[in-house]
């Protein structure tokens, strides 16, 4: 296969981007970075540094055509002093925000796992197994092309983290009660992704009474919460860019009567569109969990902590952080 693009020695790199103006104080340690993270991983945080172009019509390739749609295209230039070191700067404030977020993370996940089979296990041990405990469009709405309803293709993810799992409560619940395994020794095993699918496929009666826990009514809301939090865990546990990331499965908000910090978000699709939202629901939902916890403290001083960027038009604002998002967050 052809390939246009060749490989360069790291002295190629960073005479590559010296070349399109990016200040190296110190090429000694930015060889360093390049060596220990790597050119393509630090290009998704320089890219913002770019340059845009003037506002022009997007072209669709595959019709051979104007698409209609007018935006700005990044150009190889830098912005006017752009630096290694603030790449670099903008990569270890992500991967803090990352382990930060998988911290609140974990304890989220926890506290639903007990939710979730606390509130189905008391209508029946085995309701995750029964259609008629969960949602009639979960439990028995077939898929035109696959013949399944969703809660066989949860099952089935379901029986594949059974079989893989190697917990020792596993192997002597199999062996001392065998299967199927009880709601609350089952729901160990889901991860996040099966734990906010089941919730999404609840009955509204179970989801609203969840939900209320966490101060949202609407048990639908709250399941784009958990849709949005998964895709979150998700982002943070492959080590992927956070900080000015498109968020694609975004979460709806409940009134600002039932919620009021969510109005520094309604109609603002920049806002919806970022983590600093999300970060803001794990606060909500850590209020509830572990009303002491350190951590909105925390990230609150970690944020507090980002880069001195301001000379190529970057701050949290970019992440959806409203203004004044401070007094809102405490």
């Amino acid at each position: 296969m052809s390939y246009p693009k060749p490989w360069l020695s790291l002295e190629q790199q960073l005479d590559k981007l010296r070349s399109r103006g990016m200040l190296v104080n110190d090429a000694v340690k930015a060889l360093n970075y390049l060596h220990r993270i790597g050119y393509y991983r630090l290009s998704g945080y320089w890219f913002a540094f770019r340059e845009r172009s003037g506002p022009c019509c997007v072209w669709d390739a595959r019709n051979d055509r104007r698409q209609g749609k007018v935006e700005t295209v990044a150009l190889d230039t830098f912005k006017p002093g752009a630096t290694f070191q603030n790449a670099v700067d903008l990569y270890v404030f992500d991967k803090e925000l990352r382990l930060l977020a998988m911290d609140a993370l974990e304890r989220v996940e926890i506290a639903l796992r007990v939710d979730v089979s606390h509130t189905l296990g008391q209508l029946d041990p085995f309701a995750y197994l029964r259609a008629d405990l969960l949602h009639h469009k979960f439990g028995q709405e077939l898929n035109r092309d696959s013949g399944l309803t969703r809660h066989h293709e949860w099952l089935a993810k379901h029986a594949q983290l059974i079989l893989r799992s190697r917990e020792e409560f596993v192997a002597h619940n199999r062996t001392k009660y065998g299967l199927p395994l009880a709601m609350w020794v089952a729901c160990e095993v889901w991860d996040f992704g099966t734990l906010s699918t089941l919730f999404g496929g609840m009955r509204e009666a179970e989801q609203d009474a969840i939900a209320a826990k966490y101060g949202v009514r609407n048990g639908r809301v709250f399941a784009t919460w958990l849709r949005s939090l998964n895709y979150l865990r998700n982002v943070c546990a492959h080590h992927s860019r956070l900080w000015n990331r498109n968020i694609v499965d975004q979460p709806k908000l409940p009134p600002e009567a039932e919620m009021p910090w969510v109005a520094g978000f309604a109609g603002d699709s920049h806002a919806l569109a970022r983590c600093f939202l999300l970060l803001r629901i794990l606060r909500q939902m850590l209020g509830v969990i572990n009303p002491t916890s350190s951590w909105p403290a925390r990230m609150k001083d970690h944020l507090a902590t980002f880069p001195e960027l301001g000379h190529l038009g970057l701050n949290l604002a970019g992440m959806g952080a409203p203004a004044g998002w401070q007094d809102a967050w405490a």
